[in-house]
């Protein structure tokens, strides 16, 4: 018998509404991406808390050492046109 745990791992994450940004709600087990879906919906949105489901293979999760910070991250104080220094504001706006 196949345990649960010998199946690959997912991780899930869900949309609240249309046009709201994907959180990451947690991770199952599924042995393919049609049963993650399926475990995903049960498990995370079964009152209907949601609109959408991503789910990912664990594996394909890629992430930053922290350790990397400066080199990943640093200042783009000589990138000039990521600044809005020279940008005019158009009369009548509030908030851009």
């Amino acid at each position: 018998m196949t345990n649960e745990v010998d199946f690959p791992s997912w991780e899930v994450f869900t949309q609240v509404k249309p046009g709201a940004n994907y959180v990451h709600a947690g991770a199952i087990h599924a042995a393919d991406k049609k049963m993650a879906l399926q475990n995903a919906r049960d498990t995370y949105t079964r009152r209907g808390e949601g609109t959408s489901i991503w789910v990912v293979p664990s594996e394909s999760i890629v992430a930053s050492n922290p350790g990397d910070k400066e080199m990943l991250f640093d200042p783009s104080n000589d990138k000039i046109y990521r600044l809005p220094t020279f940008y005019t504001m158009p009369e009548g706006a509030k908030a851009i």
